[in-house]
């Protein structure tokens, strides 16, 4: 018997049990269906709408490759980090479980293409929308937090044949210039772009009203205020922190992945930070000092998480600033740049000659012109090659702290 072994042969077959499938032997594609659709009722509260059986469609596969991700030991250990980080400045050292997943192999355009579709029909409550996308026979949904009162958090909730794999796909900014479209979240959004994308509670200039009282004149801005702004429950990232523990306790045993676009894929990115997800984001302004000011505890590795973007847009390359951009013209104040873990940066300017400009913003426009083809046929690159920002500093003509 196993145990009658000496205890050095025991250790070394224990060893092997449990040796994880190398990263060599790639995990088959994924195949999702659409399940649920949730949204924000009263602030809050999660909820989700089963979609109809005789409305499904066709599955679809997603090519996967297993990704190593970091995880709290608990929930309670990591809201105990953060508010001692919170109340002490202090970080304490958490013992992160490392993990190997199967995840979206985001070397593959297809990968790429099928989770934008994902989050781009996450701001379209219908299937009868022109700008809806049939997902390999997708063709029918049920609309959720489209009534004319719901004006929060949005999604799809998409889940793996085999229940083994759920797919949270998080809605961005509605606005007709950002190509979300007009819709009722649009005041929501906009306080919480302005809110998680700008240096101090969106003071652009002397002219702006802003969404918190923490400017303390000149270049100054008071630190503990703009923390405590953005921990307010009326911010979109604890409520989705309430979903995750909503899909994760419907679905214990399965992975869970995160998409979405501009706001909706920075919200997937302080998320998957957060659990420990992968995550891949389309289009985002940076959400690194959103992180920072959040508290987040910082993982070894956020490499589970890619953003997808392309240096034509000048919203994740945090360009889109100053009081005659189009973004201020718009109301928003889009000034950081940094994303935490990997990028797939498409070099649009440089490779095929287009200008900057906010109106490529939209996950639409990136599906249409930038993944529909490979990046580099003639070379048989599907994809820019990964990589990681470096020497990202944002707001560094700012000033932060007790002024106030």
């Amino acid at each position: 018997m196993f145990t009658a072994l000496p205890t050095t042969l025991r250790l070394v077959l224990a060893a092997f049990l449990w040796t994880k499938t190398p990263d060599s032997a790639a995990p088959a594609p994924i195949r999702f269906q659409l399940r649920h659709e949730h949204a924000v009722a009263n602030g809050s509260r999660s909820v989700f709408a089963d979609v109809r059986t005789s409305l499904l469609g066709e599955y679809y596969q997603v090519p996967t490759k297993y990704v190593q991700t970091h995880r709290p030991p608990s929930a309670a250990a990591y809201a105990d980090a953060r508010l001692l980080s919170m109340r002490h400045a202090q970080s304490p050292a958490l013992a992160w479980d490392s993990v190997d997943v199967a995840g979206p192999d985001v070397s593959k355009r297809e990968t790429l293409l099928q989770l934008a579709k994902m989050t781009s029909n996450s701001y379209y409550g219908e299937p009868g929308h022109k700008s809806w996308y049939p997902l390999n026979g997708w063709n029918a949904s049920i609309p959720f937090g489209w009534e004319p009162d719901a004006d929060g958090f949005r999604g799809h909730v998409f889940v793996s044949d085999d229940n083994s794999t759920v797919v949270i796909s998080v809605k961005g900014t509605s606005a007709p210039w950002l190509a979300g479209g007009e819709g009722p979240t649009k005041k929501k959004d906009k306080l919480n772009d302005n809110l998680l994308f700008s240096c101090c509670c969106a003071r652009v200039g002397p002219t702006w009203y802003t969404v918190c009282d923490c400017y303390a004149g000149g270049d100054k801005c008071d630190q503990t205020c703009v923390e405590t702004a953005l921990v307010d429950d009326s911010l979109f990232y604890p409520i989705g922190t309430n979903l995750y523990n909503d899909v994760a306790y419907m679905y214990p045993d399965a992975n869970i992945w995160l998409t979405g676009h501009s706001l909706g894929g920075s919200l997937a990115a302080l998320l998957g930070a957060t659990f420990g997800v992968p995550v891949v984001a389309f289009e985002t302004p940076g959400e690194k000092l959103a992180a920072t000011r959040l508290h987040l505890p910082s993982p070894p590795s956020t490499h589970h998480i890619t953003h997808v973007y392309h240096t034509g847009d000048p919203i994740p390359m945090g360009t889109c600033t100053g009081v005659a951009s189009s973004c201020a013209l718009g109301g928003f104040a889009l000034e950081t740049s940094c994303h935490l873990g990997q990028r797939i940066l498409y070099d649009t300017v440089t490779q095929r000659k287009w200008s900057v400009d906010a109106r490529q913003h939209g996950i639409q426009f990136i599906i249409e012109k930038l993944l529909n083809e490979n990046w580099d046929p003639e070379n048989g690159v599907e994809v820019p090659k990964i990589d990681v920002q470096t020497d990202c500093v944002d707001c560094f003509n700012w000033q932060y702290g007790a002024f106030k």
